[in-house]
């Protein structure tokens, strides 16, 4: 008679990159979100959704590479969940007319991140996923579970709203 084999825990090869995997992971998120404290707890729960995922039967390898893409998934459900807040607590809708032309003027960086920060959840999400992290819009729209028309539509408010915000801050710091 055999004894059955005792699979090792998946988990344990997450504990080993633990250390290293740690400040990456936490320094992609805060540089994406700009707050400590919602960069901590979105490092936690990646890391608690990264045991849970490893132990699946058909998980990929660990490595920090896959941490960074649970910690866009868990950045991209926050932008999402902060939207549904701040929808919930709009009272009155703004519409926002489509702007489509194209902006040629040289953006600051502190500005940009600064205007950023200003913007709703959404606009947020949808300009950080295409411009900080490089994703086409078919993947942001995979992200932000809508559909590549919608995310079109919603880059084009973003860009709009930030412009508009970014040339008021110009002109309050000039």
């Amino acid at each position: 008679m055999t004894e059955p084999r005792v699979r090792p825990d998946p988990a344990f090869a997450l504990l080993e990159l633990y250390e290293t995997a740690l400040p990456e992971v936490y320094g992609y998120l805060l540089s994406r979100c700009g707050n400590r404290a919602i960069a901590e707890e979105l490092t936690s729960e990646t890391f608690l959704g990264a045991v849970s995922a490893c132990r699946k039967e058909y998980a990929p390898p660990v490595s920090t590479g896959w941490l960074i893409g649970v910690a866009r998934h868990k950045l991209a459900d926050h932008w999402r969940r902060k939207e549904r807040e701040e929808r919930g607590l709009r009272l009155v809708h703004e519409s926002e007319p489509d702007v489509t032309d194209p902006w040629d003027a040289q953006v600051d960086a502190l500005r940009a991140r600064q205007v950023l920060e200003t913007l709703g959840a959404h606009h947020q999400a949808a300009l950080t996923l295409r411009y900080v992290d490089g994703l086409g819009v078919p993947e942001v729209a995979a992200h932000l579970g809508r559909s590549v028309h919608a995310t079109e539509a919603l880059l084009v408010r973003a860009r709009a709203a930030f412009r508009r915000a970014y040339e008021e801050k110009e002109g309050r710091d000039v």
